[in-house]
């Protein structure tokens, strides 16, 4: 049975694999060297981005069997949204990013930086089976779960701050996509962005493919770099998003809590 409790392991294995594997190159270099320097497309990299997804998948597993899974795995196949939210997801977050890049005050000499659209291709695949994944752990098991003693806005709020605190230690790594950038940026956006997924989750059902379409369109290779400035919008998007449904964002009972549909009723603590 799953029940809030399973937050604990999910929270421990997820820190688990991702840190571990980082730490494991910032404390033992000599060591780890074998294995060849941490990249953003190094497989030890990929492994600590799929922590999340992991930790749920084998709760998930362990808790409610093969069907359990099977159920769980359904919702990526939940792909129906208001046209608000489509829009907002094919048009509006790309918008988010150039507009960012613009208030920068930066100039867009090439709009498409890619040798080829093949060269393309292969970078947004990369992208798609990286991120995007970590949401069958964040929005898949984490979110509704939390869903269920408080209400979406503050689980939003904290499952932002966990994930964004989650990212740490690859901020800490010469050689990762995070080392690059100012942590507490991208920390705030983290908080911002968990607020306008949760509000999209709920209203599609639980869907999981649409919160890793979403999480794929922020690191989508063929936008400008736009930080900080993009963090800046996606906090003002947060709060007209908890505005526009403000009874729902602090309603105890809005928001989505099954983990795995078919067990609807079924979620007294053990």
């Amino acid at each position: 049975m799953l029940t809030r409790r399973a937050l604990v392991p999910f929270f421990v294995l997820s820190f688990a694999i991702a840190w571990g594997i980082i730490a494991a190159y910032l404390l033992a270099p000599d060591f780890m060297a074998v294995f060849g320097p941490l990249t953003g497309n190094h497989p030890l990299f990929f492994l600590a981005t799929y922590a999340p997804a992991i930790a749920a998948l084998s709760i998930v597993m362990a808790r409610t069997g093969v069907a359990g899974l099977r159920s769980f795995l359904g919702r990526l196949l939940l792909w129906r949204c208001s046209w608000g939210w489509l829009v907002f997801l094919v048009i509006g977050l790309p918008l988010v990013f150039y507009a960012g890049f613009f208030i920068k005050g930066q100039q867009l000499d090439d709009p498409f930086p890619f040798p080829s659209l093949a060269g393309y291709l292969v970078a947004a695949l990369l992208m798609a089976v990286k991120g995007p994944v970590e949401e069958l752990g964040w929005r898949g098991l984490a979110l509704p779960l939390l869903q269920r003693g408080m209400a979406p806005f503050w689980a939003a709020l904290l499952l932002g701050a966990i994930w964004g605190l989650w990212h740490l230690p690859a901020f800490w790594l010469s050689g990762t996509p995070q080392s690059a950038w100012s942590f507490t940026p991208f920390f705030v956006g983290a908080v911002a962005i968990s607020v306008i997924v949760t509000a999209m989750f709920n209203q599609t059902g639980g869907s999981i493919l649409l919160p890793a379409f979403f999480h794929f369109q922020l690191i989508n290779p063929l936008w400008p770099d736009a930080q900080p400035y993009d963090t800046y919008l996606l906090v003002v998007i947060a709060g007209l998003v908890v505005w526009s449904d403000r009874k729902a964002q602090f309603s105890n009972t809005a928001g989505l809590t099954d983990v795995v549909p078919g067990l609807a009723g079924k979620h007294r603590e053990d």
